[in-house]
């Protein structure tokens, strides 16, 4: 995606773009450090304020495949439809998988409960709701 700033009121290109587009903050900001969101052709800080005429370059994320693993974890399931998937979540259960903590998450358990019917947002195929 590629545009130019046609009016601009001294904001800073995360800002910016946030405003223009339907991503978040955090990740702009991201992409801006990836040098993913170029300005005039030169990758720009965080803190670059657009000026009108500057021209925006915005390389999408690819997808990155995780791979989780689902795990059968109990899971104390407070409610549930098509849509939404509310966890009373136990205390000590890691929430994301990272570093130190591969698995037995959060995660695997509502990867196994929802058996492959969850969607990916953010630039990763990561769990983000039951559908």
């Amino acid at each position: 995606m590629k545009f130019t700033v046609q009016d601009s009121e001294n904001n800073r290109i995360d800002k910016y773009v946030t405003e223009v587009t339907e991503m978040t903050r955090s990740t702009v900001q991201r992409m801006i450090e990836n040098g993913k969101i170029l300005v005039n052709d030169k990758e720009i800080k965080v803190s670059y304020k657009v000026q009108v005429g500057d021209v925006i370059d915005i390389t999408p994320e690819e997808i990155q495949d995780t791979h989780l693993t689902p795990e059968d974890i109990p899971l104390d399931i407070v409610y549930e439809d098509k849509d939404i998937l509310v966890v009373n979540k136990q205390k000590g259960l890691v929430v994301h998988p990272g570093n130190g903590n591969p698995n037995g998450t959060l995660v695997n358990a509502v990867l196994n409960h929802c058996k492959g019917e969850l969607s990916g947002i953010g630039g990763e195929a990561r769990p983000r709701d039951c559908s």
